[in-house]
């Protein structure tokens, strides 16, 4: 029986080449002042972010330089920003980036209307009133921050990342325009491509599941299955760059609505720890975790192998399911993401703390299967 469900996006999507320019023309008609612009300096450095003070310019809009976020956004990150906006008395915050700017934008919108510390805001719906308005200008196909109500950002005192879950976060206008993600360097491209994935796969699989979520969550498989090993190795074809855009944008819809799984929980750990890409961690738990929850979602897996292009017509569920792992493993190690994680240098002595706080986390609920601590530590062992 089909159970009610809401259903969270944001009011406005511009998606697909020259959305950018289609944005100025948005914001002649809002009655915005001036903006807190949150982006990084390398966007800065490169010349990516002058492209959306040209469009500041077309529409008259005022705006403030917010270029500090860090990769894995801190604490001191959004505390820095929303210094910044209360003191330039702006009424809109406009991201641009990946996954950093867009998470350390929402925990200051966040902040801006709600008042209080951001890690009071860690876990699920912990605000009560709506962000600043946020408008979300995407540059990779990879963690589809600017659809979803969720953000991470991370305790440097704690070493943990605090994962958000909060439609209250929801931004006004998302945008993605391929053209901002040409030329991309492959490594990048690579971590938040299989960062997709993991969207794609663990909402598919995950307890939250319903037939709108697999509906997506098997066509964003299918398109970057198809095309992420192209557009890392082929960084200006626009077309590739196209269909991840569209990838990473109908995933990052499917798992904000149904949730994810123990692969980001374990991922947050290693962020929160290390510091390493929240796209490599993933891609590399993502074969080792799902092997795991093979018997708990073994037809649904068969499924993924299909979506990935592996024939699994005259295969029964296990089979297909396996398939399933080595396609993922296969696709991993085409675009040259590291086979383990020994190799960037962690510890098997932080497995056990890491793993206590990996069955903390939010998205461990999501997952197919029940896990314990010893499963945790097993899994980091595989992985490395």
């Amino acid at each position: 029986m089909l159970q009610s469900r809401r259903i969270y996006l944001p009011p406005l999507s511009l998606i697909g080449p020259g959305s950018l320019q289609d944005l100025g023309e948005e914001l002649k008609q809002l009655p915005y002042k001036r903006a807190l612009f949150v982006t990084d300096k390398i966007l800065v450095d490169i010349g990516v972010a002058q492209n959306v003070i040209d469009v500041f310019d077309t529409a008259c809009l005022e705006y403030v330089l917010f270029d500090n976020v860090q990769p894995n956004p801190t604490v001191r990150n959004v505390n820095n920003g929303l210094k910044l906006l209360q003191e330039n008395n702006c009424d809109v915050i406009i991201t641009l980036g990946g996954g950093s700017p867009q998470d350390c934008g929402k925990a200051i919108g966040i902040l801006a209307t709600n008042g209080g510390e951001i890690n009071e805001y860690d876990g699920i719906n912990k605000s009560e009133k709506a962000s600043l308005p946020i408008i979300a200008i995407n540059t990779t196909a990879g963690t589809a921050s600017e659809v979803t109500i969720n953000y991470v950002i991370t305790d440097v005192d704690r070493h943990i990342k605090m994962v958000m879950v909060d439609k209250n976060c929801l931004v006004s206008i998302a945008v993605n325009d391929p053209e901002l993600m040409l030329g991309k360097p492959a490594s990048l491209t690579a971590a938040t491509g299989m960062d997709a994935l993991t969207h794609a796969i663990e909402s598919y699989v995950c307890n939250g599941a319903f037939h709108w979520s697999d509906a997506l969550a098997l066509e964003a498989i299918k398109l970057i299955a198809s095309s992420l090993e192209e557009v890392v190795k082929n960084g200006g074809n626009l077309e590739a760059r196209s269909k991840m855009a569209w990838g990473q944008f109908i995933a990052g819809q499917s798992f904000s609505n149904a949730g994810l799984g123990f692969v980001h929980s374990l991922a947050h750990q290693l962020g929160g720890m290390y510091d390493m890409p929240h796209g490599v961690a993933n891609a590399i738990l993502l074969p080792h975790v799902e092997r795991f929850n093979i018997p708990a979602c073994t037809h649904k897996l068969k499924k993924v192998a299909r979506a990935m292009g592996v024939e699994v017509n005259n295969k029964n569920d296990l089979e297909g399911a396996n398939a399933a792992i080595k396609a993922i493993e296969k696709l991993s190690k085409a675009v040259g993401i590291p086979c383990g994680l020994k190799e960037l240098g962690v510890k098997e002595e932080d497995f056990e703390l890491m793993s206590q706080h990996a069955l903390e986390d939010v998205c461990t609920g999501g997952n197919p299967r029940s896990v314990t601590l010893e499963d945790a530590i097993a899994i980091y062992k595989a992985a490395m």
